[in-house]
């Protein structure tokens, strides 16, 4: 298969999930797989300024010059991108939600309707299929199911043509853990 797969790991300098990324690249792996984790915290990841300078001045590149740019370049280089977040209130961490804003380079200024709702049209021709895996501390079903929504509509504006959302709860049995990680994965990157 040999696909390429990048991870987002949105945890923290506090919570890293480390061990979850572990998970993933051996998940990654036993597909055939050729997976790259970025460690959002560890990056210089500016705000996003809402100038649209991406889609006027410089089409489908930020006008600001951090690691941004490197993300989103390898987001749609990428077969698979696995969003790795804690849930933070139903949604993702901010290391990862800075990330994703800045991602709006890979979309087009202009619209068209997709299941009857306006939304941007593909700046590219392909787009990766992503796997979002949400990480509680004890699983909070309200949370849940705001973070599957989440990853589902934001799959629908990056154009993604398959996800997969995975809950995991930090507190499970390390082997359950990987089972359920390699099942997602598996899922995401069947064809």
């Amino acid at each position: 298969m040999n696909e390429k797969v990048l991870v987002l790991n949105g945890g923290s300098a506090a919570e890293p999930l480390c061990e979850l990324e572990r998970h993933l690249m051996e998940a990654s792996s036993s597909c055939g797989c050729n997976a790259r984790v970025m460690r959002l915290w560890e990056m210089s990841i500016a705000p996003c300024l809402g100038c649209f300078g991406c889609w006027t001045k410089t089409p489908g590149m930020c006008v600001i010059d951090d690691d941004a740019r490197d993300v989103t370049q390898e987001m749609i280089r990428s077969g698979v991108v696995v969003f790795l977040t804690p849930v933070v209130f139903g949604g993702y961490s901010p290391e990862l939600k800075g990330a994703l804003d800045r991602s709006i380079v890979l979309i087009s200024p202009l619209f068209e309707r997709i299941h009857g709702e306006i939304h941007h049209k593909k700046r590219y021709a392909e787009y990766p299929r992503l796997l979002g895996i949400g990480v509680q501390q004890g699983i909070n079903k309200e949370e849940a199911a705001i973070f599957d929504t989440l990853v589902h509509r934001n799959a629908i504006n990056f154009h993604s043509p398959k996800t997969v959302v995975q809950i995991i709860d930090q507190r499970s049995d390390p082997a359950l853990i990987n089972s359920t990680v390699e099942r997602a994965f598996r899922e995401v990157s069947a064809e």
